[in-house]
């Protein structure tokens, strides 16, 4: 089941380096494509999505694979969140309109603990952040003691890569992805939402389209930010202490083999 925040968007299937339609035959696949590019998905309702998924492939005696690397969407879906108010889409459009600047700048101002502990270069995650914390009676930090618990039954592979290694698997898969139809899908696209219009990508192809840069800038700058990425990922699932990390470049039985052992722990 994806556990991606942007595989969950139809459309952009090359750009977010969704399962191949080969691969999904040979086994059921999940929560890929089931957002129109327009919308604009949260993790709360992901985790209203995802939960009746995981149900189902229970009810039939089998178990339920999570996959991607959406930290907070899996936190979302492994601990729940408090009584968080839902999107308000007035203050959501007024959000939006806020530079990066601006927008830490006033989460600072009403919510210093989430500010010193959130990914502040992303947009998504401010915003919501703010959206919390100026729709309810307490700020977003106060409402998140969820996650804090601890989940004994909770069993997860982190596949990792020393720094050499995930620089060439970031190159090798930008300059396919530019190969492949990640322009003309874009292109495609009559009016993609806030979410798909800041995934890593998007703004790089935009540029090249419209001609602003040459497919060599495009293709090092999409390589810079998912560089970046990466790191704020290493960082966010070091706390996830249920994690088990393994070499990726492991051969795919012994990753397997870790994770039948997870299973019997």
């Amino acid at each position: 089941m994806n556990g991606d925040a942007l595989q969950l968007y139809r459309g952009i299937e090359t750009i977010t380096a969704s399962p191949r339609k080969e691969d999904r035959l040979l086994i059921a696949h999940h929560l890929y494509g089931v957002a129109d590019p327009s919308e604009t998905f949260t993790a709360g309702r992901y985790r209203t999505m995802a939960l009746p998924v995981i149900e189902s492939i229970r009810a039939k005696g089998k178990l339920p694979i999570v996959v991607g690397g959406s930290g907070l969407y899996l936190k979302f879906l492994t601990h729940g969140p408090d009584d968080i108010p839902a999107t308000a889409p007035g203050l959501r459009a007024q959000l939006e309109k806020l530079s990066l600047e601006e927008l830490n700048e006033r989460l600072l101002e009403v919510d210093p603990d989430t500010a010193a502990n959130i990914d502040r270069k992303n947009p998504r995650y401010l915003q919501r952040a703010l959206e919390i914390s100026l729709s309810g009676s307490h700020p977003a930090s106060a409402k998140r003691s969820s996650f804090q618990a601890k989940r004994n039954n909770l069993r997860g592979l982190l596949l990792t890569w020393d720094p050499s290694d995930l620089n060439q698997r970031i190159r090798k898969r930008t300059s396919e992805m530019l190969k492949n139809n990640a322009a003309q899908e874009l292109a495609a696209l009559s009016s993609p939402g806030p979410a798909v219009s800041r995934a890593i990508g998007v703004p790089q192809i935009q540029r090249l389209l419209d001609g602003s840069i040459d497919r060599n800038t495009c293709e090092e700058e999409i390589v810079i930010a998912t560089r970046q990425y990466a790191k704020r990922q290493r960082s966010w699932f070091r706390r996830e202490s249920w994690l088990t990390s393994i070499n990726g470049n492991c051969p795919s039985s012994e990753i397997i083999t870790a994770a039948h052992n997870l299973l019997q722990d």
